[in-house]
This record gives structure tokens, sequence and C-alpha cells, in this order.
């Protein structure tokens, strides 16, 4: 995509019926949701904005919605109290252009301005694209792994906490750490990452996503799972074509279990 296509692409808040109607749309369009029961509720859209929430949109110069993220306010058994990302989604002529990220920066200064300083949000723990970017992209940690996140089978997810306020990351020596080659071809291995701290290991999955029953897919969200016991996920890098892999390391004291 050109430069000068991408630079006229601006970040607004959505605030109106036409732009909530529009978000839907994108949003069916994208994850190809083409029945109701999985659509988004412009009433809610509208209430979750002026309740510690937020609606953004991603719009061109002529006028259309390439990209839209929404979050509202949550907590946990804990009392943690953060923002929590629904969804984010961009135009796929669109998607790889850096327009995810800034819907998210912008995002962050609204959870900041409604004194939220952590976000969450999920994703499927074998996207090998969507973990680079939240792990490495944006500095999110994978605190927690949930077995059918949203009740229903096949809904696995890995949920990630973004530290909003933070000026250095703790875990930036370990975000660009490659995992060893042997790791290749055998997803749902767990190895010791040699030289990056006790404790620490590499969990190797495949790099593309399946479709349907697929046990290799099933053996490497397994392993994935268990070794975050005590552990959170820091970076996710491509070992080749078939063979990606998360670096887990021991969650530490004042870090989010």
């Amino acid at each position: 995509m050109p430069p000068s296509l991408l630079s006229s692409v601006r970040v607004e808040t959505l605030s109106t019926a036409d732009d909530y109607r529009r978000a839907a749309e994108l949003y069916s369009r994208v994850f190809g949701y083409a029945g109701s029961d999985l659509g988004l509720n412009a009433n809610l859209l509208s209430a979750l904005r002026k309740n510690g929430g937020a609606t953004l949109g991603a719009v061109d110069d002529s006028g259309e919605l390439v990209g839209f993220v929404y979050g509202f306010e949550g907590t946990d058994e804990s009392r943690a109290r953060y923002h929590y990302s629904q969804a984010a989604v961009v135009d796929r002529r669109y998607q790889g252009t850096g327009i995810g990220r800034r819907l998210k920066t912008a995002q962050r200064e609204v959870a900041l301005g409604w004194g939220q300083t952590h976000m969450r949000w999920t994703f499927d723990p074998l996207l090998v694209r969507n973990a680079h970017f939240n792990l490495v992209t944006l500095g999110a940690e994978g605190i927690r792994y949930e077995r059918d996140f949203y009740d229903r089978p096949g809904s696995d997810r890995l949920v990630v906490d973004w530290n909003l306020s933070r000026t250095d990351d703790p875990h930036q020596a370990y975000r660009r750490a490659h995992a060893p080659a042997t790791l290749a071809g055998r997803p749902g291995a767990v190895v010791d990452a040699d030289g990056l701290g006790d404790g620490a290991c590499w969990i190797a999955i495949p790099s593309a996503p399946s479709v349907g029953a697929d046990p290799v897919a099933d053996r490497a969200r397994l392993a994935l799972a268990e070794a975050m016991n005590g552990r959170i996920l820091v970076t996710c890098t491509r070992i080749d074509e078939a063979t990606s892999a998360y670096l887990a390391v021991p969650t530490t004291e004042g870090e989010t279990p």
C-alpha cells in the first residue's frame, strides 16, 4: 500500500449511530460472522463509550471506516482494574500497514484518560502474527491460558496484559530472542531456554492456523497451557514456515500472575 494512502488514514472516536452501524458491518465482514448472534449492538457501543470504555475507528480520506477497536472497564477476582479490549478489527486491504498499532495506541490514551493503567484482551494463541504483534510490537505479556473462553468448544484464548503506564520494559531482553532450531517440526514440544534464566522455556506451536479438528494443534495448546503454570509469555518467534515458539519466563513478584 502506498505510504500516501496510509498517511491519509485518521483515528477518531466513533460516536454516532451511523458510526456504530459501519463498525458492526466491518466487524462482521472481517471476522466472517454471517449471523446476528455474534454481531455488535449499537446501543451497547454507545453506552460503553460513555461509561469507561472506548469506541475508536480508523477512517480513510474518503470517509470509509477501515479499522475499529472497542473496549470497556473490567475487573477480576483480585479486584484488579483495567481496560478490557474486546475487539480490534482492520479491513483486510489495510492489514499489516500499522493501523492496528495506531488504534491500540489511541485506545491506550482513552484508557489512561479513564484512569485505567492496564489493558487486557484475548486472542487465539495459535495465531502467530497476532502473538508477535501483542507481545513484541506492543510489549504486552501473556498472563493466563483460558480454555473455552467464550463458553463454547474451540474458543481457547490467551489473556494478555499491557501495562500502559510503564516507561521501561523488564522483558525487553527476551522480546528478540530466537527459539532453537531443534524445535522445528515439533509442535507441542517444550524445552529449556538455555541462557535465558532459570525456569524459562520455549513452547513450539504450528506456524499456520488449522481448520477443524487437528491433533497437532491440540497438542500445542495443551503444552502451552501447562507451561504457563507459574510463568508468563513474553515473545513469540517463527522458527520456519511450519513451526513457531513462545518463550515463557517465571512470574516475578509484583507482576500480574
